[in-house]
C-alpha cells in the first residue's frame, strides 16, 4: 500500500486553516469597528471615515512583497511567525492611537495589522506548494476555511472586548486582538514543509522567466483581474456597510453581526469550493462567484431593512469565494515553482493595492452619494471581470485549434 503523497499537504493545510482562524480574525475586528473608530476619531461627516480600514488593506498591499522575500530567506515556518509578531505589535499601537485619540497612530496600527495580514494572505500558497496538482485547490479550501472560526473569533471579540476600556471607545477589542496574534503564532510553529535542496553556493540561483513575462500571459491577467474585481468589489461593499447599516438606526451589535455572517460567507463555502472547482473548472466557478456579487448588489438597492443588509453581505461573502478560490487557482497554473515568490508577491502586491483603493472610496463615495450608489459600481465591473473571462476562453481555444 503506497504512502498518501499528500500526507504532509494535508496537514499542513490544516494547521495553516487552524492558525488562520486566529490571525485572521484580526480582520473582522478592523473591518466592522475601523469605520466607526474613524467616526469616533473624525465625526461622521468627515468622508475619510474609512480611512483606518484602507489603512488596513495598505498595510496588506505594502507588505506583500516584503512577506515574500522574507519567506524565501527563512522559510514558511519562520516568515509566518514572524508576521503574527507585528500583528501582536499592531495591537500596542492601535490601542494606543485610540487613548492618544490620534487618527494617524490609530492608523498605523491597522497598517501593521494589514502587513500581518499579508502574510496570512500567503497561507494559501504555501498549502497550494506541497502536493499534487489535483489536491492543489483543495488546499486553498482547506485553508480559507479557517475564515469560519475568524468569522465567529472576530466578530465577538470586538463585541465583548470593545467596551473594556470606556470611555475610550473600541480599544478593547483592538488591544485583545494581540492576543488573536499570539495563538496564532504557537499554532504556526507546528507547520512542516519538505526541505528543499540547498543551492550551491558558487552557482547564481535560477528563478525562472522574467516576471513581465510570467504576467503578461493571458491567464495570468485574467486570473489576476478576476482576483482584483472579487476582492475589491468585496472592499468596497463590505467597508461601507457598517457604516450605512448604523446610519439607518441599526446598531453597532447588528452592524458588526452582519460582517460576522458576512465573514462566515467568505470562507464557509471553502469545504466544497474545491471540489466544484475539480468538477465544473475554475473559470465556471470564479464566473459563478461575479454574478453572486451582481445579486448583492440587486438585494441590496431593494431596501433598507436590517435582513437585506445581511442578505447582500452573505452574498457578497459567497461570491467573493467562489471569485477568489477560482482566480487562485488558475494563478497557480501559471508560474514554476522556481518563480512562485516573485509571482505571488507581485499579484498580492497589486490586488491589495486595489482593495485599499477600494475600501478608500468606499467611505468617500458613501459619504458623497450614498449607499445606492456603492452598489451600482457592482454591475460594470463584475461586467469587465466577465468579459476578461470571454477573451481567455477565445484565447484558449484559438490555441487549441492552431
Amino acid at each position: 500500500m503506497s504512502a498518501d503523497p499528500n500526507r504532509l499537504a494535508k496537514r499542513n493545510a490544516v494547521t495553516l486553516g487552524l492558525a488562520g482562524s486566529f490571525v485572521q480574525g484580526t480582520a473582522p475586528i478592523c473591518i466592522s469597528l475601523g469605520g466607526l473608530a474613524g467616526v469616533y476619531l473624525l465625526g461622521d461627516s468627515s468622508p475619510y471615515v474609512t480611512a483606518p480600514v484602507t489603512s488596513y488593506n495598505v498595510g496588506v498591499a505594502l507588505g506583500a512583497l516584503p512577506a515574500a522575500m522574507l519567506m524565501r530567506k527563512v522559510g514558511r515556518r519562520y516568515g509566518f511567525m514572524s508576521g503574527s509578531m507585528v500583528g501582536l505589535m499592531a495591537a500596542g499601537v492601535a490601542t494606543l492611537g485610540l487613548f492618544q485619540a490620534n487618527i494617524f497612530i490609530f492608523c498605523l496600527g491597522l497598517a501593521m495589522f494589514g502587513i500581518n495580514g499579508s502574510f496570512a494572505q500567503q497561507y494559501r500558497f504555501a498549502a497550494a506548494d506541497e502536493g499534487t496538482a489535483d489536491f492543489k485547490p483543495k488546499a486553498i479550501s482547506w485553508v480559507l476555511a479557517g475564515g469560519i472560526l475568524a468569522a465567529i473569533i472576530g466578530p465577538q471579540t470586538a463585541i465583548y472586548f470593545k467596551d473594556m476600556f470606556l470611555p475610550v471607545e473600541f480599544a478593547g477589542a483592538f488591544f485583545a486582538g494581540g492576543f488573536l496574534a499570539i495563538i496564532g503564532m504557537i499554532i504556526l510553529s507546528f507547520l512542516k514543509f519538505e526541505k528543499p535542496q540547498k543551492p550551491d553556493p558558487e552557482v547564481v540561483e535560477d528563478t525562472g522567466r522574467p516576471l513581465s513575462v510570467i504576467m503578461a500571459q493571458p491567464k495570468f491577467i485574467v486570473a489576476l483581474l478576476c482576483a482584483v474585481g472579487s476582492y475589491s468589489l468585496m472592499s468596497f461593499v463590505m467597508t461601507g456597510a457598517p457604516l450605512a447599516m448604523v446610519a439607518c438606526g441599526i446598531s453597532t451589535e447588528n452592524a458588526t453581526l452582519g460582517i460576522q455572517w458576512h465573514v462566515m460567507a467568505m470562507f464557509g463555502p471553502s469545504f466544497f469550493t474545491g471540489n466544484l472547482i475539480a468538477r465544473f473548472g475554475k473559470e465556471r466557478i470564479v464566473a459563478t462567484g461575479l454574478l453572486l456579487l451582481v445579486v448583492c448588489a440587486i438585494v441590496s438597492l431593494s431596501g433598507l431593512e436590517l435582513w437585506r443588509f445581511w442578505l447582500a453581505l452573505v452574498l457578497l461573502g459567497v461570491g467573493w469565494n467562489f471569485g477568489f478560490i477560482g482566480a487562485t487557482a488558475m494563478l497557480t497554473e501559471t508560474y514554476e515553482p522556481n518563480e512562485k515568490s516573485k509571482a505571488q508577491g507581485a499579484h498580492d502586491f497589486v490586488l491589495f493595492t486595489s482593495v485599499a483603493i477600494g475600501s478608500l472610496m468606499s467611505g468617500i463615495t458613501l459619504n458623497a452619494y450614498g449607499w445606492e450608489m456603492i452598489n451600482y459600481v457592482v454591475f460594470p465591473a463584475v461586467g469587465l471581470c466577465l468579459a476578461g473571462l470571454l477573451w481567455l476562453n477565445l484565447q484558449q481555444r484559438s490555441k487549441k485549434a492552431v
